[in-house]
């Protein structure tokens, strides 16, 4: 991920299409992962518990320093963006001092950021350093709904996706990560990650997963053709296409 971004897509973003995607529709267990099995469990193994652990840190058992980000932010929002960060974002995002205007804006909360870009991308190197094909199937599991974790039950949702139908939270983590890149905080590796979370958003949009039973996973060709358009967007595309809510155009 530490490459250059857009030499990266250029050459390859087809391949990463085809190969990272090779079982994503699927929803079939990845074998020798390491991992304890987890009877019950359907999908792959490493992207459930890269999804179980970031719900772990980021939600149920969040560390202090967590959760005055948490708070640093919430306090900041409320005071700069009372109809929500979306909405701040996305009229910021239309003025043609875009995106330095957008700089200015999150300055004030730059730690907090930092905090929760961290939190983030430790759970990804976790469980997918140097695996980058491994990661966007990771995100493609995530957004068609296909995995499956009892741990979770019977209080919350079994099903690792984006809560929500529609799932407009696809659209606060590009806000929040657009702030980090501006700001310079792991710009390269959001730039990389990014187009995987539009990507899990447009399949999301089009599975509308159950979030209480595992999915079926939506047809290999669609998954790919999909991935074909996400993977290689830009931070201006990828602007452009999260104007849209609260599905793609």
């Amino acid at each position: 991920m530490s490459l250059d971004r857009r030499t990266l897509l250029k050459i390859g973003a087809a391949s990463v299409a085809g190969v990272a995607l090779a079982g994503a529709a699927t929803g079939t267990a990845v074998a020798d992962t390491g991992l304890p099995p987890v009877p019950g469990m359907l999908g792959d193994r490493r992207a459930n518990e890269l999804w179980y652990q970031l719900d772990e840190i980021a939600l149920y058992h969040p560390s202090q320093a967590v959760l005055d980000a948490y708070a640093e932010l919430g306090r900041f929002a409320q005071e700069n963006a009372p109809d929500g960060l979306y909405e701040k974002w996305r009229e910021l995002s239309r003025d043609p001092a875009y995106p330095k205007n957008y700089a200015e804006f999150a300055q004030p909360v730059e730690q907090p950021l930092r905090t929760l870009s961290t939190l983030q991308l430790d759970n990804f190197d976790r469980f997918y350093r140097g695996d980058e094909a491994g990661l966007v199937r990771a995100f493609a599991d995530f957004g068609q709904g296909v995995l499956y974790d009892p741990r979770r039950a019977p209080q919350e949702s079994e099903v690792h996706t984006m809560d929500g139908n529609p799932p407009s939270s696809y659209h606060f983590w590009h806000v929040i990560l657009r702030a980090q890149t501006v700001l310079g905080i792991d710009r390269r590796r959001w730039a990389r990650i990014d187009p995987m979370v539009g990507f899990a958003w447009a399949l999301q949009s089009i599975a509308k997963p159950d979030h209480r039973h595992v999915n079926p996973g939506l047809p290999r060709e669609q998954v790919r053709a999909l991935a074909r358009h996400w993977l290689p967007r830009s931070a201006a595309q990828l602007d452009r296409d999260f104007q849209s809510a609260p599905y793609p155009a």
